[in-house]
């Protein structure tokens, strides 16, 4: 079994910044990918950010130029620093990876969220 734990949500003012951390423990042989999603009230889960094992990176374009992500393989963290921060970006924010066990069998797993609220 894999954990994915996320750390770093708040509220934070319009134009502000916020760096969110997810790290995965347990039975991992390797994670192929990692990614961030976020869910605003009343709304779709979306996605938002994804980065290879190799470090290729891909973003929704709500997002591009103003968020990166980040990550830290010999901790099976991945980070999303976001920065001049909208109303709009206010969600539970989720991580989410596909790992590949140690008896190889490759799963997707999701954390539990945290929530960031961008308001004045």
């Amino acid at each position: 079994q894999v954990q994915l734990v996320e750390s770093g949500g708040g509220l934070v003012q319009p134009g502000g910044s916020l760096r969110l951390s997810c790290a995965a423990s347990g039975s991992i042989f390797s994670i192929n990918y990692m990614d961030w999603y976020r869910q605003a009230p009343g709304k779709e889960r979306e996605f938002v950010a994804r980065i290879t094992s190799g470090g290729g990176t891909n973003y929704a374009d709500s997002v591009k130029g103003r968020f990166t992500i980040s990550r830290d393989n010999a901790q099976n963290t991945v980070y999303l620093q976001m920065n001049s921060l909208k109303p709009e970006d206010t969600a539970v924010y989720y991580c989410h990876a596909e790992v590949k066990a140690v008896s190889r069998a490759i799963t997707n797993y999701w954390g539990k969220g945290t929530l960031v609220t961008v308001s004045s």
